[in-house]
């Protein structure tokens, strides 16, 4: 297969290295001259995509910002073939799936907004790993009407790629779910290293301020592209996480050991639910 992928920062360089590794043959363009000869070098593409060549592609991966995203496709939508396929790999689904889908519709070419669940705390080409995604989950929010062979060629396609399991979403669900699993983590990460004493941390830390800490170090303007898409879901789930850390706050000031016991029990067994998979969804599909 011939695959398109625009941007090669991590996300994207990750998917080059990993479709190329499979045997599969990409065309691959980045803004930036150093990265793209980089990629061409290390094999991870095997030439460069410009939308001349969009036709020669079965798949074109959009591997940018949500905003981004959203400007490539329009600027370049009487390029993209009709009948073609396009994904994106947004960490945000709702406004880009609300943008993309007309333009898609009116061009004849097929958009499903797609995000590959995995990262890492660095970022850029550099930092691509082929194997980034091995074992990761792959959300898939398809268009009204899409072609059913369409859903089942990607979940075909991204589980040859060793992902764990292709789930099927609305771009509403999805981005209600990631602003706590995703984003919220982000803030709270990014937050927490805020207390003066974060930087004594010196032979008095062990793996919890390591897990807590690891995202902290991200790059604020993509994040805040995604948390600005993604508003009010963030919001409720700030204010849920506020309301609860109040919770805490209030029974050490009263010295109430009880209830902080308490709290901390209710949160243990939540966790131990979780890792159960005592969770379900009823509008999610896994594949």
């Amino acid at each position: 297969m011939t695959v398109g992928i625009v941007g090669l920062g991590l996300i994207g360089g990750s998917l080059a290295k990993c479709f190329a590794q499979h045997g599969h043959r990409v065309l691959a363009c980045d803004r930036d001259a150093e990265t793209m000869a980089a990629a061409l070098r290390d094999g991870a593409a095997q030439g460069e995509l410009t939308p001349a060549r969009f036709g020669g592609c079965e798949l074109i991966l959009v591997c940018l910002w949500p905003q981004k995203t959203v400007d490539y496709i329009e600027e370049n939508r009487a390029a993209f073939p009709k009948g073609g396929l396009v994904v994106d790999c947004c960490g945000v689904k709702g406004e880009i799936c609300r943008q993309v889908w007309p333009i898609a519709r009116e061009e004849g070419f097929t958009f499903v907004g797609g995000h590959p669940m995995a990262g890492r705390e660095l970022s850029g080409y550099r930092a691509s790993q082929a194997d980034l995604f091995h074992r990761a989950s792959m959300i898939l929010t398809p268009g009204p009407g899409c072609d059913e062979a369409v859903i089942e060629k990607l979940r075909a396609l991204f589980l040859s790629l060793h992902f764990r399991q292709v789930v099927l979403s609305t771009p509403e669900e999805h981005d209600r779910i990631i602003a706590l699993t995703s984003q919220l983590c982000h803030i709270v990460s990014n937050c927490f290293v805020k207390s003066p004493t974060a930087g004594d941390f010196g032979g008095f830390s062990a793996g919890s301020f390591k897990d807590l800490t690891r995202v902290a170090k991200l790059n604020e303007a993509m994040w805040t592209d995604l948390f600005s898409q993604n508003r009010a879901a963030l919001l409720a789930e700030l204010d849920i996480f506020i309301d609860n850390l109040a919770r805490y706050r209030a029974a050490l000031a009263q010295g109430d050991d009880s209830a902080l016991e308490g709290l901390l029990r209710e949160g243990r067994k939540i966790k131990e639910g979780l890792t159960l998979g005592n969770h379900t969804s009823q509008n999610r599909e896994s594949l």
